[in-house]
C-alpha cells in the first residue's frame, strides 16, 4: 500500500458504514510497476518509494486527542492530515505524467507549481521566479544567436533523476551514505528527503537564465556582424549584486552556528561547499574557488566572454530559500543544493577539470564526492530531446525531438529520435562524413548539430559525459533513430498568453461561482486568499481546466490573446457555442477526479448529517461524487451522460465560464476573440 493515509481513511469509512466505500489508492501507471523507461520509473518513484512523504505524526495525534481533522481539502478540516499529505503526493504523481506525456510547457508549469506548493509554501509567493524563465526565454531569446528552452527542459532533468534514483542501486546507497540514512528500513525517508533536495536542484538549475539573455543579446548583435566573440567586443557585466549576494544577521549567526565560522555573502558559502566536497579531490581551494565565483558576473571577458547563469540561479534560489522559509530553516543539504547549481553549467568543466583540456584535464566526478551535483551534471546533458529552439542558429541545427530510455541493470540506455522529414539533411551530413573519412583528411569532420555528435563513429556526445562524470560503474550507451513528427499531440492552438497569467486566470476562475454578478465589486486581494485557502488537489483542479480552455475555446472557432488584436470580441457564450465545450469540460472533470481516486456514488448525501457542511466533509473522506463517471469511458458516453443530467448540474460546467470572462478583463487582460 503506497498510499497509507488513503488506506486508512477506507478503513475508518468501511468501519462507520459497513460497506467499502473508499477512497480507493488509483493505481500506478501502465507497467510501472517493473518498467524500466523513464516513465515508469520516475512515477514508481513517487508511489512507492515515497510513502508516507510529509506525514506529520504530531498531526496524527492531535486529531486523535481533538477528534477534529486538520488537513484541507476543498475546505479546511474536511480530512485527516496526512490524508492530505497523500493526495498532494498524488498530485505531483499525476502532473509529472501528464507531463512526460505531452512535454509541453503547460504540464510543466503544473510540476512547478505542485512542487513549490509542497515544499516552499504557497506557491504565488514564488511564481515570478519561476514565470519570468518562461517568459524571457519566449519572448527575448529570437534575438539570439544559439539559445533553446530551459523550462520545460528542468522537469525533464527533474524526471531523469527521479527515474535514476528508482533503477539504480548503486547511487541510491551511494546518496543515503551521503547523508547518513544507514539502513534500508529509512529507503522511505531517505527517497523522501532526495525528492525535496533533488527537486530543488533539478527545478531550479536554470532559474537564472534572465540573467544570461541580457548578456547574449549584445553579443548577438556583434555576431551577426560576423565578429567574433572577445576583445573588441561590447559586452555586459553585473555590478551591486547584494540584493542576491548579501546574508542578514539571522543568515550570518546560523551559517555561523552551523559550519562553525562566519560567512559574510552567498559566494564565500558556494566557495566553502564546493571546496568542502571536490577541494583534496581536484586541489582547489576555498580562495580559488571564491575568486573564480565572484567574478563571475562582474569579469565575463575572464570566462571567454560568457555570462554563468549559474551563479545568478545559486544565488536566486538562496533569496527564495531564506524569504520562504527562513534562513534558520537553511541545512547542509541546501548548500548541496546551491553547489550543485553553481558547478553545473562552467564551473566544474571549465575551472576544476578542464574537461576539454588534454593537458589540464582532471579526473570526471564521481558520484560519492557530490551526489547531487553528479546526477544534476548527468541529466542535464542527458535531457537535450524536445527542447524549443529560440536562437537563429538553433532553430537550424537538428536536434533530437524525443527520446527513450531504459535503464534497466545498472545501466542508461538512451535512444534519441530525429525527425524523418530531415532526413535530406542528415543524407547529405552522411554523405559529407563519408567523404571526409575517405578523403584521409586530418581536418575536423563535418557536423550536423546535434545528430553528428551522437551518430558520428567518435561518438562525441557520449565522451563529453564521461568526461564529466564518472561513469565507469553506471554504463552509457547512445543510439538514434528517426520517425515523423507527430505535431498534433502537443495540442497547440491560438490561444496564448504570457505564464504571468496562467496563476492569476486559475485565481479568477475559482471565484466564478461566488461572485457571479458581483464581479465590479470583488477585488483580486479577496479571490486571491480564497483560492490559497484550498488544498493542491483543488487549486490544480482550477488551473487545468485554465489549461483546457484554449481546447474549448478551438472548438467554438475563438481563442484569447493579452495582445490587441483585429477580431471581433467575445463578452459572453452564445447557447450554440455553450453546447459544444460544456459536454468536453464535464469530461475533463470527470477524467481528472478519475485519475485522482474519485469514485462515483452519493452515499454521502444519504446518510445522516447535520448540515452540507458536514456532508461536504464525508464527499471529500469517500472521495465519492454523484456526477463522477466509474471505469473508462468515451467521448459519445460522456456526452450522452451530460445531457442526462438535470439542469442545474449542467450550468455548473458553463455559467461559471460567463462570470469568469468579466473577471479575467478585469484582473487579467485577456481578451476572447471569434475566428470567424
Amino acid at each position: 500500500m503506497a498510499y497509507t493515509a488513503l488506506e486508512q481513511m477506507r478503513k475508518t469509512n468501511r468501519d462507520r458504514f459497513h460497506t467499502d466505500v473508499g477512497p480507493f489508492e488509483p493505481e500506478l501507471f501502465g507497467a510501472g510497476k517493473a518498467g524500466s523507461d523513464l516513465k515508469s520509473a520516475a512515477l514508481r518513484f513517487l508511489h512507492d518509494r515515497c510513502e508516507g512523504l510529509r506525514f506529520s505524526p504530531e498531526a496524527e495525534q492531535e486529531e486523535q486527542r481533538s477528534g477534529k481533522y486538520l488537513g484541507t481539502s476543498c475546505r479546511p478540516n474536511q480530512i485527516p492530515y496526512n490524508m492530505q499529505m497523500d493526495i498532494d503526493r498524488l498530485c505531483l504523481e499525476r502532473e509529472l505524467e501528464a507531463f512526460i506525456d505531452s512535454g509541453v510547457a503547460e504540464d510543466a508549469y503544473t510540476v512547478y507549481f505542485s512542487f513549490l506548493e509542497m515544499f516552499m509554501g504557497a506557491y504565488g509567493r514564488s511564481s515570478k521566479m519561476i514565470e519570468m524563465l518562461s517568459e524571457f526565454e519566449s519572448n527575448a531569446s529570437s534575438l539570439l544567436m544559439k539559445h533553446r528552452d530551459h523550462y520545460s527542459h528542468s522537469v525533464y532533468v527533474f524526471a531523469l533523476g527521479l527515474a535514476i534514483y528508482e533503477t539504480n542501486e548503486s547511487f541510491r546507497k551511494t546518496f543515503r551514505k551521503f547523508y547518513g540514512f544507514k539502513s534500508d528500513k529509512e529507503e522511505h525517508r531517505a527517497a523522501a528527503f532526495f525528492l525535496e533536495y533533488w527537486g530543488l536542484t533539478s527545478l531550479f538549475h536554470d532559474i537564472g537564465y534572465p540573467f544570461e539573455i541580457p548578456f547574449e543579446q549584445v553579443l548577438a548583435y556583434f555576431e551577426v556582424d560576423r565578429r567574433e566573440r572577445g576583445e573588441g567586443c561590447m559586452f555586459l557585466s553585473y555590478r551591486d549584486l547584494g540584493c542576491l549576494n548579501d546574508l542578514d544577521e539571522d543568515a550570518k549567526a546560523h551559517f555561523s552556528e552551523l559550519f562553525g565560522r562566519p560567512f559574510g555573502s552567498v559566494e564565500e558559502l558556494l566557495a566553502y561547499g564546493i571546496a568542502k566536497r571536490l577541494g583534496d579531490a581536484y586541489d582547489v581551494t576555498e580562495k580559488y574557488l571564491y575568486d573564480t565565483i565572484h567574478m563571475k558576473p562582474t569579469d565575463p571577458n575572464r570566462f571567454g566572454y560568457f555570462m554563468d547563469h549559474a551563479y545568478f540561479s545559486a544565488t536566486r534560489l538562496y533569496q527564495e530559500i531564506a524569504e520562504r522559509c527562513g534562513a534558520k530553516a537553511f541545512t547542509e543539504a541546501h548548500l548541496d543544493v546551491l553547489s550543485a547549481i553553481m558547478l553545473h553549467n562552467s564551473m566544474f568543466k571549465f575551472a576544476i577539470a578542464f574537461y576539454k583540456s588534454k593537458e589540464k584535464r582532471k579526473a570526471p566526478l564521481k558520484m560519492e564526492l557530490h551526489p547531487l551535483a553528479y546526477l544534476l551534471m548527468l541529466c542535464d546533458e542527458l535531457q537535450c530531446w524536445d527542447r524549443t529552439a529560440y536562437g537563429r542558429n538553433s532553430r537550424t541545427e537538428l536536434h533530437p525531438m524525443d527520446a527513450e530510455f531504459d535503464f534497466a541493470r545498472g545501466m542508461i540506455h538512451a535512444l534519441y529520435c530525429f525527425d524523418a522529414e530531415e532526413s535530406e539533411k542528415i543524407g547529405a551530413y552522411e554523405a559529407d562524413y563519408r567523404a571526409w573519412e575517405q578523403s584521409g583528411s586530418k581536418e575536423a569532420p563535418p557536423r550536423l548539430k546535434a545528430y553528428s555528435d551522437m551518430a558520428e563513429k567518435e561518438q562525441r556526445f557520449r565522451t563529453d559525459i564521461e568526461k564529466i562524470v564518472d561513469l565507469s560503474d553506471y554504463p552509457l550507451f547512445i543510439t538514434t533513430f528517426m520517425r515523423t513528427a507527430d505535431r498534433k499531440s502537443k495540442h497547440t492552438y491560438l490561444s496564448g498568453s504570457s505564464f504571468l497569467h496562467m496563476y492569476d486566470f486559475a485565481v479568477a476562475l475559482n471565484g466564478r461561482y461566488r461572485y457571479d454578478g458581483m464581479e465590479d465589486d470583488i477585488s483580486a486581494e479577496t479571490l486571491e486568499r480564497e483560492f490559497d485557502g484550498m488544498s493542491l488537489e483543488y487549486k490544480l483542479s482550477n488551473i487545468n481546466q485554465v489549461k483546457y480552455f484554449s481546447t474549448y475555446l478551438n472548438a467554438i472557432g475563438c481563442f484569447y490573446t493579452d495582445r490587441p488584436v483585429d477580431f471581433e470580441m467575445l463578452h459572453a457564450f452564445s447557447k450554440e457555442q455553450i453546447a459544444v465545450f460544456a459536454p468536453m469540460e464535464h469530461a475533463r472533470w470527470a477524467r481528472e477526479h478519475r485519475a485522482m481516486g474519485w469514485t462515483a456514488g452519493d452515499l454521502y448525501e444519504t446518510v445522516p448529517a447535520e448540515d452540507d457542511t458536514d456532508r461536504y466533509a464525508l464527499r471529500e473522506q469517500m472521495r465519492q461524487h454523484k456526477l463522477g463517471m466509474n471505469g473508462d469511458f468515451s467521448e459519445l458516453e460522456i456526452a450522452r451522460y451530460y445531457l442526462q443530467l438535470p439542469k442545474k448540474e449542467q450550468g455548473k460546467d458553463w455559467k461559471p465560464f460567463n462570470t469568469m470572462l468579466k473577471l479575467i478583463r478585469k484582473f487579467d487582460g485577456l481578451r476572447i476573440y471569434k475566428l470567424n
